[in-house]
């Protein structure tokens, strides 16, 4: 198999999964249940950056706005570019969890969990904040892979067609 090949599909599906998650958060309810049976919020934040064109006529806009306002990206999105990297805030309960996906190769970046308590008292265990903070990775992660489970079950259905009408219309609305 034509490695080229398998890269560029990667991106679309990771292109076409962050388009997706980006209508999902703005039309319709971004909540969602994991395998535990806890719902949770996700929501696109803050930075996106999109895409378009090819080799050296690939063209970027990157958009980073405090109050959330991503009309710019969403006007790369009207003129064919397609979201290339996103900063996603997942909430359950009352914690919060930001990364940034990239649509390419499903790289993380800038992961930020919940906070801590890393005041030391007598008798803890050293490796105690340690493992909390590996547990709240894996929760996001678990999070994470809920929603593209989601979206792959809605991407290989008969109804993807259908769906993607309504990413248009969201597009140009």
């Amino acid at each position: 198999m034509d490695l080229a090949l398998v890269e560029r599909e990667n991106t679309l599906i990771g292109q076409d999964f962050l388009t997706w998650l980006w209508f999902k958060t703005e039309s319709e309810s971004p909540l969602f249940t994991n395998r535990d049976n806890h719902t949770f919020h996700v929501n696109m934040e803050q930075r996106i950056s999109v895409q378009g064109g090819e080799g050296e006529g690939k063209e970027t806009a990157s958009v980073s706005s405090p109050r959330g306002e991503l009309t710019e990206a969403k006007t790369g999105l009207r003129t064919g570019k397609k979201v290339q990297r996103a900063q996603l805030r997942f909430e359950m309960d009352q914690d919060e969890w930001f990364v940034q996906l990239k649509a390419d190769d499903f790289s993380l970046s800038g992961f930020k969990t919940p906070k801590i308590n890393t005041k030391d008292e007598e008798g803890d265990d050293p490796d105690a904040k340690f493992l909390e903070k590996i547990y709240l990775l894996e929760k996001c992660l678990d999070m994470l892979d809920t929603v593209f489970a989601v979206f792959l079950k809605v991407r290989l259905d008969k109804g993807w067609d259908a769906e993607a009408d309504k990413i248009k219309d969201w597009i140009e609305s």
